[in-house]
C-alpha cells in the first residue's frame, strides 16, 4: 500500500476531497495573476455533469474514481501541481494515459476535464478560441437590409460580438477559475512540427489576447466556453488566476523540441499490471460505484491471457481486453470456437496484420 506523503495534494485514492486548498502558492516565476485578480472576476469551479455524455465515453467518469495510480505517478502529478508545469505522458497506445487526467479531476473536484484531441491540422488558435465572422456579417447584413427598407432604424451602438465568439479547451482552461481546471491535450505527437513550440508562449504567460475583442476598446463581452457556459471577458484578454493542470499525451511517434521538454514534467506510462487491469475492467463493465472485485472465471483467465500475449507476442491495447471480456460475458467463453475468436482475433497483437 502506498504511504501518503505530506506534500501530496493528489493522493491517488480515487476519493474526492478538498486537498487542492492545501496547494501552496505558485513559485514566483509561475505565479501569473494569482491573488491579484479582482474577487468578483474569479470564477467558481464548474460542477461535474452526471449525464450520459460523460458516462458513455469509455466509462471515464467511473474509471477516474477507480484509477490505480502508482507511487511514481502520484509523485509526478504532485510535482506538476506544485510547479504549475504541464505533465507530459508518454507510452504505447492503449495504456490508459489520458485516464490520469480524469482521475486527478475526480479526486480533487476540479470539474469536467477539458479535452482537446490533436490532429495533424490542429493549430494553437483552435484551442484558444473560434470567431464566427461569417455569422456576424450575415446578421449585420440582415440589420442593414431592415434599415434600408425603413423597418429597422435603431441608433448606432457599440458592436456586441461576444455571441459570435467561443473559447476552445485551452482558452477555457485559462479563464480566471478559483481552482485550476484540468486540460487534456490528447495525442500531441500527431501535431505538426511547430505546434509544441506554439504552445510554449501560452504556457509561459498563462494568458492570451483576443484581437476581435481588444479592438472594441476594452468593452466587456460575454463569450461561450468549451463547457457551453457564458462568461465575461474584459479588455479583450483571457488570463488565468490559477494555472491549469495540463496533461499532454504522446504515443511516442515523434520527438519534441528541447525547449518544450524542459518546461514539462515527464512521465512514461508503462503497460498495466494485473491489479490495474482489474480496476480498468471493473470501471468499464461493472455498475458504477461498486468496489473493484477480485477477478474470477473468464475475467481472471482473459486478464492472464492478455498479459501473457502482451509479454510474448507483441503490443496489445487495454480496449482489446475490454472487447474480449465483453464478448466472453455474452457467451463466447462457453465453447472452443468462441475462445479461439477471443484469443486469435480480439487479442491479436497490434503489430500483426
Amino acid at each position: 500500500m502506498t504511504q501518503t506523503q505530506d506534500w501530496w495534494v493528489y493522493r491517488g485514492t480515487g476519493t474526492p476531497h478538498d486537498g487542492i486548498r492545501d496547494l501552496p502558492p505558485a513559485p514566483p516565476w509561475r505565479a501569473f495573476r494569482q491573488g491579484t485578480t479582482a474577487p468578483e472576476r474569479v470564477l467558481p469551479p464548474p460542477d461535474t455533469p452526471d449525464g450520459d455524455a460523460v458516462q458513455r465515453h469509455l466509462g471515464r467518469a467511473d474509471l477516474g474514481a477507480r484509477y490505480q495510480a502508482g507511487e511514481r505517478e502520484i509523485h509526478l502529478v504532485n510535482l506538476a501541481l506544485h510547479l504549475r508545469r504541464p505533465l507530459l505522458l508518454t507510452g504505447k497506445p492503449g495504456t490508459g494515459k489520458s485516464t490520469l487526467a480524469y482521475a486527478v479531476a475526480h479526486e480533487l473536484k476540479l470539474g469536467p476535464v477539458l479535452r482537446w484531441a490533436i490532429t495533424s491540422r490542429s493549430t494553437l488558435k483552435d484551442g484558444l478560441y473560434e470567431y464566427d465572422a461569417i455569422g456576424r456579417l450575415y446578421d449585420a447584413g440582415l440589420r442593414n437590409a431592415g434599415s434600408l427598407t425603413g423597418h429597422n432604424t435603431p441608433a448606432p451602438e457599440p458592436p456586441d460580438i461576444g455571441k459570435y465568439l467561443s473559447l476552445g479547451p485551452l482558452g477555457t482552461a485559462l479563464l480566471p477559475w478559483s481552482r485550476p481546471r484540468v486540460l487534456l491535450i490528447d495525442e500531441i505527437d500527431k501535431s505538426d512540427m511547430d505546434f509544441p513550440n506554439d504552445l510554449l508562449n501560452v504556457f509561459e504567460e498563462g494568458e492570451f489576447p483576443i484581437p476581435e475583442l481588444a479592438r472594441l476598446g476594452g468593452k466587456p463581452q460575454e463569450v461561450t466556453t468549451a463547457d457551453r457556459a457564458r462568461v465575461t471577458v474584459r479588455g479583450g484578454e483571457v488570463a488565468c488566476a490559477e494555472f491549469p493542470f495540463v496533461v499532454l499525451t504522446s504515443n511516442e511517434e515523434r520527438e519534441f523540441p528541447m525547449a518544450f521538454l524542459r518546461r514539462c514534467i515527464r512521465l512514461e506510462i508503462k503497460a498495466a499490471d494485473a491489479k490495474r487491469l482489474a480496476g480498468i475492467v471493473a470501471a468499464h463493465l461493472d455498475p458504477p460505484g461498486t468496489p473493484v472485485p477480485e477477478p474470477t472465471g473468464a475475467r481472471a483467465k482473459l486478464i492472464g491471457e492478455f498479459l501473457t500475449r502482451q509479454r510474448e507476442l507483441g503490443p496489445l491495447a487495454n480496449d482489446q481486453l475490454l472487447n474480449a471480456l465483453l464478448m466472453a460475458e455474452r457467451g463466447l467463453w462457453d465453447d472452443d470456437t468462441g475462445q479461439s475468436l477471443l484469443r486469435d482475433d480480439l487479442l491479436r497483437p497490434l503489430d500483426r496484420g
